[in-house]
């Protein structure tokens, strides 16, 4: 199973792209057989189907990824205990944790510390809107 690490510098900027919601690059991705790129973007905006297709279609340490990313410590210790690295430490990285940062730094992965940010951001935001006062949940 790949990791992040293990795709093209030129299409992990595109699945940041998707991250930030450019609509268009999801497509793409979409279009040119990356979908587990485009299910990881769409499942990291909270999007539950995207989630299920990432668990049913080969890729749960993506899904796993996701939750870790949403503070499920297990889903992190899972990455961890099934030698996904670099995907651990880009959830570090998200959360600023500097061990995180020097090791993909020292890795050569800068363009993961990059989507770490984004991931960063995206999740901000979305922390933002469901904390905001006037907005309804359901």
């Amino acid at each position: 199973m790949k990791e992040l690490a293990h795709y093209e510098p030129k299409i992990l900027i595109a699945l940041g792209e998707a991250i930030d919601r450019n609509h268009k690059i999801h497509q793409w991705l979409l279009d040119n057989d990356y979908i587990e790129l485009a299910a990881l973007a769409s499942s990291l905006q909270a999007d539950v189907e995207a989630f299920k297709w990432l668990m049913n279609n080969g890729y749960p340490h993506f899904a796993a990824f996701s939750n870790a990313i949403d503070e499920d410590s297990k889903a992190h210790q899972w990455l961890i205990n099934n030698n996904y690295t670099a995907l651990a430490m880009i959830v570090d990285a998200a959360y600023l944790q500097p061990k995180a940062l020097q090791y993909l730094k020292s890795h050569k992965l800068e363009i993961l510390i990059r989507l770490a940010y984004k991931i960063r951001s995206l999740k901000t935001a979305q922390h933002m809107d469901y904390d905001f006062y006037y907005k309804m949940h359901f």
